[in-house]
């Protein structure tokens, strides 16, 4: 189980800090009602990660890809597409980071954060006017409609379902995966929860470090889990 949860750390450091998921949390620390939205925004994301973990190994467990002495064709192509998507979202990353990082680090209100950052949606700018159930929602919706992260949970769940472990050892080494990839998010919503107000010039230079390193940090270890899946996929030519 120890072999399988390092074979998940890369793609739980992918996940872990996905620009564009501490993009909206960092809009969300900074909004009026920021103690309730960013729990639920929390509980979102956290969800979105479970369910993408989750449906993948269902679905890989209804194929029976664990049961093949030799993998199908079909696997091997799974892993050439996941590496695709990996290595060209690496690629959109590191290109858009720079006027991101720029922008970012000259932002002061939730808006301005929100704006600096293009690949998030426009409607996000409204933050300050959510609801904890709207913000419940945006956080599942950036994960599971995000196809670098969706492909980051699918690999997951193939790695878990390939394992040479037990269904209950995969399952709660699905849950740790789950819990790790969120930290980048656990982390500042439980520091805001417990220091309320006083936690915002710490969140602020955090900020300001993620804008400045986050994007080339996810960019390689994107390239990493991509590089990891094209290897993979060659293993089963």
């Amino acid at each position: 189980m120890g072999s399988l949860l390092m074979q998940l750390l890369p793609v739980a450091l992918g996940i872990m800090i996905s620009p564009l998921a501490i993009v909206a949390a960092i809009a969300v620390l900074g909004s009026s009602r920021a103690r309730a939205n960013s729990v639920a925004y929390l509980i979102g994301w956290i969800l979105g990660i479970a369910v993408g973990v989750g449906v993948s190994m269902w679905v890989f467990h209804l194929l029976q890809v664990n049961a093949r002495r030799d993998p199908p064709v079909w696997l091997t192509v799974v892993h050439f597409v996941l590496a695709v998507i990996l290595i060209l979202g690496a690629v959109v990353v590191l290109r858009r980071q720079k006027p991101v990082v720029q922008k970012m680090a000259a932002a002061d209100t939730p808006r301005e954060v929100v704006a600096a950052a293009p690949s998030l949606p426009g409607w996000l700018h409204a933050v300050d006017e959510f609801t904890p159930a709207r913000t419940g929602l945006t956080g599942f919706g950036l994960f599971v409609l995000n196809p670098v992260d969706l492909s980051c949970a699918v690999a997951a769940g193939l790695t878990l379902v390939l394992g040479d472990v037990s269904l209950a050892a995969q399952i709660t080494v699905a849950i740790v995966f789950v819990l790790v990839s969120s930290l980048s998010i656990l982390v500042p919503v439980s520091y805001l929860v417990v220091r309320g107000q006083t936690a915002q010039p710490i969140l602020r230079k955090a900020r300001d470090w993620v804008a400045g390193n986050t994007g080339i940090m996810n960019a390689l270890l994107l390239l990493v889990i991509g590089a990891l899946q094209l290897s993979k996929g060659i293993q089963g030519l």
